[in-house]
């Protein structure tokens, strides 16, 4: 076996965009054994993979607001004897940040990734061992990859393949019949689409027999879906979902039409037909991709149409 470790702790979105790298991994190193470090609460994520074996969460986001309490210390030294509990053959950074790059140099193994020109933090790269460049101007999924592949001596032959699929759990209050999830919540302002325009597409999809499902994920996000809910027939508001919960959601929609949020990602990763809404920010280098339908609309300051996204779930239901 060949132990490998994959360093990607955060956000949603970037977990879910390294997940083609353990595909590739397992498809050109069969003897691999792939472990990963990620935030506790995207934990859930790289578990759905069925080539990682240990997934160690870590809490460098909590840790940074608490620096200076014994227990933070505590908890750091627990993760780090954890973390050096066995031996990697390589330890592969695909954030590039000084976070993850400290992460890689607590493990025990040769260290690998991003040079300086290539790494999101620059100062990252004093962390490795071996670096590599790798083109900016490619999208995340691709940069992973590419870095990936120059570590470990293969070539990429294939297209992304995120090698996940939903699980299968009950969620008694799904509808019966066909749905559509409508992700509205982000975690800017700037970043929602219009409610009257969500209102708008569900009415829209309720004519075709689709049930609109409004997940949520704190109160402010709750009191939104319902306010949607309020608006269109055949509007479900859900209860409070784990990751997995909202994967099996997410893996059983006819359609899910969202804006730049993680979860977005996640639905096409699951191969679910995915409208992505860009409202604040650029979707080049981080929009849905997928070799399913996956659909990004919209731009920084120029967010889609209600007829742009009718046409684009059109075509996805089709």
């Amino acid at each position: 076996m060949t132990p490998i470790l994959l360093v990607k702790t955060s956000s949603l979105g970037d977990v879910i965009h390294n997940l083609p790298v353990a595909t590739d991994i397992a498809r050109h190193l069969p003897g691999a054994a792939i472990d990963w470090v990620a935030e506790a609460p995207f934990a859930a994520i790289p578990r759905l993979h069925p080539a990682v074996g240990e997934v160690f969460p870590v809490a460098m986001r909590r840790w940074r607001k608490a620096l200076f309490q014994p227990a933070t210390w505590q908890e750091i030294g627990a993760f780090r004897r954890q973390l050096r509990s066995r031996r990697y053959r390589t330890v592969l950074d695909t954030q590039g940040l000084i976070k993850s790059a400290l992460i890689t140099a607590f493990a025990r193994g040769e260290s690998y990734g991003f040079d300086r020109a290539s790494a999101r933090e620059p100062l990252a790269a004093r962390f490795y061992q071996h670096t590599y460049a790798v083109d900016r101007s490619l999208h995340a999924v691709e940069r992973n990859r590419l870095l990936a592949a120059q570590a470990l001596g293969y070539a990429l032959d294939t297209p992304a393949d995120y090698g996940i699929s939903a699980p299968h759990l009950p969620l008694p209050w799904r509808p019966p019949g066909r749905y559509a999830v409508l992700l509205h919540a982000t975690s800017r302002e700037d970043k929602l689409w219009r409610e009257e325009n969500w209102i708008a597409l569900g009415a829209w999809l309720a004519q075709k027999g689709i049930a609109g499902v409004l997940p949520w994920g704190g109160t402010a996000e709750k009191a939104r879906s319902e306010r949607l809910a309020r608006g269109f027939p055949a509007a479900v508001v859900p209860p409070a979902q784990s990751l997995g919960e909202l994967a099996a959601l997410l893996g059983g929609a006819q359609v899910t039409v969202g804006v730049d949020t993680g979860l977005t990602h996640l639905a096409a990763a699951l191969k679910t037909p995915t409208v992505a809404l860009y409202c604040a920010s650029q979707p080049g280098l981080t929009g849905v991709y997928a070799t399913g339908f996956a659909r990004n609309l919209g731009d920084a300051g120029a967010p889609p149409s209600l007829a742009a996204a009718q046409a684009a779930v059109e075509e996805a239901l089709g």
